[in-house]
């Protein structure tokens, strides 16, 4: 099913909520939680800086913003970075069967963890998501580092 959905233009959601997070002084990073059929459920990006809430991730804004849900099995993960050991965490526990990842050349991740438990992962390597995200860190190395938790 999710080989006819328009992953591109899930991903163009996310990166207009990395931009979001961008012009509020925070790190670019944006997630978007789409259904099935690839209607569009929730966004949400990084307030990590804005709220000083080192669990506000992209990721996670998205699935709070998504309120409960019946079953995550058919929602799609949409995020402009590869997710981190939290956000992966977050995919597993709740049982999401595909994540859509912008780019994992800043940032790897938990990604091939994911796919050792049956995840559909699907990397975009989208220029737009690595550029925007590596001029954040050139600017900002001490923050990114603190989010990731690198001293």
């Amino acid at each position: 099913m999710t080989e006819k959905l328009d992953f591109s233009g899930m991903l163009t959601v996310a990166l207009a909520e990395a931009r979001t997070g961008l012009a509020e002084g925070g790190i670019p990073i944006g997630a978007a939680i789409f259904d099935a059929t690839g209607s569009l459920v929730s966004v949400g990006h990084n307030r990590r800086v804005q709220n000083g809430d080192p669990s506000m991730h992209g990721e996670t804004d998205a699935f709070r913003n998504a309120g409960r849900q019946h079953s995550y099995r058919d929602l799609i993960m949409v995020t402009t970075l590869a997710p981190c050991w939290y956000c992966s965490g977050l995919v597993r526990q709740f049982g999401f069967g595909t994540v859509v990842v912008g780019e994992s050349r800043n940032f790897q991740g938990g990604l091939d963890w994911l796919r050792s438990l049956g995840v559909q992962v699907i990397d975009l390597d989208s220029h737009e998501c690595v550029t925007l995200l590596a001029e954040y860190i050139r600017l900002n190395p001490e923050v990114w580092n603190e989010d990731i938790g690198e001293d």
